[in-house]
């Protein structure tokens, strides 16, 4: 097994209606001592998710009938597995539209597959290094302290019922702390977790992301209770977080 490796023998799903690409990247992941199963379509991804265990899925966007972004969104919704996109087109709205809806990273075609051989263990470093989530959540809202995330809507709603407005980042971030409430997040893992990694971010950048969303959701954010800084090692989200 190489050194990089991040967990032994990882399967890894392709799921891309264009056969050559399908085939040869699977066989190249077979070569360099992943598994790999290939499928053409979203309803055959489906299948397989449900009969097999996978460490990782690279979904195309552009598929006939449901598109890859719909089914990325499914696999946010139902499993605990990272996606790296795959798209021939390189605007920018795409890649944040598939990166808010979950997906761990982005890849445009052609690629080289050495490339997107080092992405697929970078994905799986940060995965399977960081803490679990709490029970993922399945309702439209999570409660915490005074607070509703209406998640449908990315709206959050205090206990008077006023809206609150959250930029992108400041919704993920919060996103993040709610999934995995009282436990201690380094920055370093919330970059990887709440921050697209493609972009020039840093740990500072981190901090002043905890410092916007104090100021929207603690009663007194120079004394925060909610969001709490650990020093020497990162944040830690104290309230508890239900689910409805």
């Amino acid at each position: 097994m190489p050194a990089n490796m991040p967990i032994e023998d990882p399967h890894i799903l392709v799921v891309d209606d264009h056969r050559d690409i399908r085939e040869s990247l699977a066989q190249f992941l077979t070569r360099n001592g992943r598994r790999a199963t290939a499928v053409a379509d979203a309803g055959a991804a489906r299948k397989a998710l449900k009969e097999s265990r996978f460490d990782l899925v690279i979904l195309d966007i552009m598929m006939p009938g449901e598109d890859g972004l719909s089914l990325c969104r499914h696999i946010r919704e139902t499993e605990h597995v990272p996606v790296i996109l795959l798209s021939a087109r390189a605007e920018d709205v795409d890649r944040i539209v598939g990166l808010e809806l979950g997906a761990d990273d982005y890849v445009v075609k052609p690629f080289n597959p050495r490339e997107l051989l080092a992405r697929i263990d970078a994905v799986l470093r940060r995965t399977y290094a960081l803490p679990p989530t709490a029970d993922a959540p399945t309702g439209e809202m999570l409660r915490f302290d005074r607070w509703t995330l209406r998640l449908a809507a990315r709206e959050l709603v205090d206990d008077a019922g006023v809206v609150h407005e959250l930029s992108t980042g400041e919704y993920r971030l919060l996103y993040t702390f709610l999934q995995r409430p009282k436990i201690v997040l380094t920055r370093e893992q919330l970059l990887d977790l709440a921050f697209d990694r493609g972009a020039d971010v840093f740990d500072r950048a981190v901090d002043t992301q905890v410092s916007r969303l104090r100021r929207k959701i603690e009663r007194d954010p120079a004394a925060p209770k909610l969001i709490k800084t650990v020093w020497g090692g990162g944040y830690v989200f104290t309230a508890a977080v239900e689910k409805t």
